[in-house]
């Protein structure tokens, strides 16, 4: 244990996307990182693997707004760094129903954050993308420069490789099983299961699904933090249109509010299929789910039927994968210490709900702040204290619920 190999001025528990990104900060700032991971780097069992994630400022919560606009610096200054793209710009579509309350919170959201918008009738959304997109006719859209793919698992290599360019160490295959105070030293003791122990003077955990069962063997902590079992579904393009939906077309990313919660990108990863998926899913244990479908896509047919004006194959999804969401009560997350015995000593970043993604540079970025000096400035951080479940055991109170509590038997 006294060997200095295993002294760290920050250790980081969980190298997915957050916990990536915050190891990269952490180096980049000097401090000695290590960045340990239960499964192999780049698995395929949590929340930061596949082919793409959107990006986009169309939030109905203000706070929000400014977390996207700095991710997006972020992206493309960590990308000039590592020498390739993870960022491929599109622009946003939103679509809801007329009276759909999410929907025009994001146009006050969009005012009060200066981001440039449209709103389209159906008529004109009908124009603006050739017949391509259909809304039906008490619907309306938001149309936003700011959108886009993000390539998830090469983002997590990304800020991966940029740690250790920076002189973090960087470990998988590694599980913790538990976190404690060093009474003598100060600072934090970290054993995993193979034996292997860590001491550094802070600790960050970003455990993603299992961040629930991490605070709780660890502080005695009851995060409401669900673990949900999601599938996203790729669709075939009718031949002969393929290019029409590819990203760098004029095709957008889109999200459609209401019943079912759909979302969706151009096509990037599989030339010739579309992405097109509800948000939601079946709450289940992350080391014991279902890995299937377990869901009838029945209302998601329908809506591409309705929505792509035939181009679209709605017979079923040619491709499938599964995917992990940490969700909370009111979809915020959860960045802040962990509290207790440790005071200051150990931070959590997790409940990212299934839209965290895109934000991992600013929450990497806030995860060191608070390691390093206790505060962060640039995010309001009162939405995502955990104290707020004490207060209100849902959460952060809302005014256009359709948005959230994604815990739906159709999803």
């Amino acid at each position: 244990m006294e060997c200095s190999s295993h002294h760290f001025d920050a250790i980081v528990v969980g190298a997915g996307i957050m916990g990536s990104s915050t190891a990269y900060q952490l180096a980049k700032r000097g401090q000695k990182t290590l960045l340990l991971e239960q499964f192999d780097f780049l698995h395929h069992r949590g929340s930061s693997h596949g082919e793409s994630r959107t990006i986009r400022a169309t939030y109905p919560e203000d706070y929000y707004c400014d977390m996207v606009m700095e991710s997006l610096q972020m992206w493309e200054q960590a990308q000039s760094e590592v020498g390739y793209k993870v960022y491929f710009k599109a622009q946003q579509f939103d679509m809801s129903p007329s009276d759909n309350k999410s929907l025009r919170s994001v146009i006050s959201s969009c005012e009060k954050n200066s981001i440039p918008y449209r709103v389209l009738d159906r008529q004109q959304v009908s124009d603006r993308f050739s017949g391509m997109i259909n809304i039906p006719e008490d619907w309306f859209g938001v149309l936003t420069d700011v959108g886009g793919v993000i390539k998830p698992t090469k983002a997590v290599s990304m800020f991966q490789a940029l740690a250790f360019q920076r002189g973090a160490v960087l470990r998988d295959n590694m599980e913790v099983k538990n976190v404690g105070k060093d009474e003598v030293r100060g600072g934090v003791n970290v054993g995993t299961a193979n034996g292997e122990k860590f001491w550094g003077k802070k600790c960050v955990i970003t455990a993603g699904a299992w961040a629930r069962k991490l605070a709780k063997t660890v502080a005695g902590l009851e995060l409401p933090i669900q673990a949900l079992e999601t599938t996203v579904c790729y669709w075939r393009i009718k031949e002969g249109k393929e290019a029409k939906f590819a990203i760098g077309s004029d095709f957008p990313t889109f999200a459609s509010y209401g019943e079912p919660y759909v979302y969706g990108t151009p096509s990037l990863e599989f030339p010739g299929l579309i992405k097109i998926a509800v948000h939601g899913g079946y709450p289940c244990d992350p080391d014991r789910r279902p890995w299937g479908l377990g869901t009838s896509l029945d209302s998601l047919k329908e809506w591409i039927q309705g929505r792509f004006s035939g181009l679209v194959d709605d017979g079923g999804p040619v491709n499938t994968q599964s995917c992990m969401y940490s969700m909370t009560p009111d979809e915020d997350f959860v960045i802040d210490f962990l509290g207790g015995e440790f005071g200051k000593d150990v931070v959590i970043g997790g409940g990212f709900s299934g839209h965290g993604f895109k934000m991992a540079p600013v929450v990497g970025r806030v995860l060191a702040d608070l390691v390093l000096s206790g505060e962060a400035k640039g995010v309001e951080l009162k939405y995502f204290r955990i104290r707020r479940f004490q207060e209100n055991p849902g959460g952060n109170v809302k005014d256009y619920e359709d948005q959230v509590n994604s815990f739906s038997n159709h999803k």
